[in-house]
């Protein structure tokens, strides 16, 4: 009887101990394991569809590559405020990461990521924004200073000029045009070396003004991107469209600079992984975004101009992007980094870049 109760016993406790093991243990085993040990997100101030998908994707990939000890939540739309708050978040650390335009207001040695005359095309800027690459090595340290650090770069393509009176197909084709410009001095400048002795004037508006002060004639003519054409209905308002190259649109998602020291490598190389394929795939997908808005604004009727490369070359030698470096890029990067003659060498990176691929 004895031994029989002690046997009985003995399996209710055994029995006991499973239950216990399986409603209490495991469970909470299982909720420390599905726990991420960083839970972050990332913001955006803008709607736009191929490069808030790249976002996603990127997300995605770093709570995937990190085994769960990441995850990231990405909210877009100006949800966790405007552009510059969402700067100064990422800044101060209330908000990890941010899609980020480098304007030189907030990022002293932002100029450099968008010099005209530099990147044209994809293959260009594939390798020069890439990290390693002669305009991302630059942009790390500026990013740096302001307390970021980039993780990977989101482009929409080339910048074109369009106007209401005629195809520009030489600089003296700015005869007494009115153009709209904004406050990027390099762009500014440029244009205004490109059109000087042509009659051209420059009035500075913002950029959400160019619809309506192209339609009403308040300007004759704006830089534009191929999807801004579609997508903010620029073309309905212009008539003719070069395709000039002469400037590119590239943006930064990046990280606050003070949690990113303070990671460990292996997650470090997470984001920079999931940073390299979602870069590729937004590179791939505004390609092909491009490709069916040239189908598009053709049938639409805007005439547009695809000039030559020894037509482009007559734009460029008279935007004088030596004296454009010397003014607006030099004094950063003199003081940055003293002694190395760093306006020299990047424009040498760059020219280097060019000759290697193939427009």
């Amino acid at each position: 009887m004895t031994g029989r109760w002690v046997r009985q016993r003995g399996i209710c406790v055994g029995l006991a101990a499973v239950i216990f093991a399986a409603w209490i243990v495991l469970p909470a085993l299982a909720d420390a394991a599905a726990t991420p040990e960083y839970r972050w997100r990332v913001g955006s101030p803008w709607t736009q569809k191929t490069r808030n998908e790249s976002i996603t994707l990127f997300t995605e990939l770093a709570n995937k590559y990190s085994n769960g000890r990441i995850q990231i939540r990405f909210q877009h739309s100006g949800l966790l405020g405007t552009h510059d708050e969402l700067f100064h978040a990422v800044r101060e650390g209330s908000v990890e990461m941010a899609l980020i335009s480098p304007y030189v207001n907030l990022v002293p040695g932002g100029m450099l990521n968008w010099m005209p005359w530099t990147v044209g095309t994809f293959e260009e800027a594939a390798i020069a924004y890439a990290p390693g690459g002669v305009i991302y090595k630059v942009m790390d340290d500026a990013y740096a200073e302001v307390g970021h650090k980039p993780i990977w770069t989101t482009h929409q393509g080339a910048y074109g000029i369009g106007n209401r009176t005629r195809p520009l197909k030489t600089p003296d084709d700015f005869s007494r045009l009115k153009l709209r410009v904004s406050g990027s001095l390099g762009f500014v400048r440029t244009l205004e070396n490109m059109g000087k002795g042509s009659g051209m004037t420059l009035q500075t508006l913002p950029w959400a003004d160019i619809y309506n002060a192209l339609q009403t004639g308040v300007v004759d003519g704006a830089w534009s991107l191929w999807p801004s054409l579609v997508e903010e209905r620029h073309y309905e308002v212009l008539k003719y469209y070069t395709a000039l190259d002469w400037g590119w649109d590239a943006n930064s998602i990046t990280f606050n600079r003070k949690l990113w020291d303070t990671l460990p490598g292996d997650l470090k190389d997470v984001l920079m992984r999931a940073g390299k394929e979602a870069e590729a795939r937004d590179m791939k997908e505004t390609e092909n975004v491009i490709k069916e808005y040239k189908q598009k604004l053709t049938s639409a009727g805007i005439q547009i101009y695809y000039p030559s490369q020894a037509e482009r070359e007559l734009f460029r030698k008279k935007a004088d992007m030596p004296a454009v470096w010397k003014e607006l890029a030099t004094p950063w990067l003199d003081k940055k980094y003293p002694g190395q003659n760093m306006t020299q060498k990047i424009m040498a990176d760059l020219d280097k870049l060019h000759g290697s691929v193939k427009r």
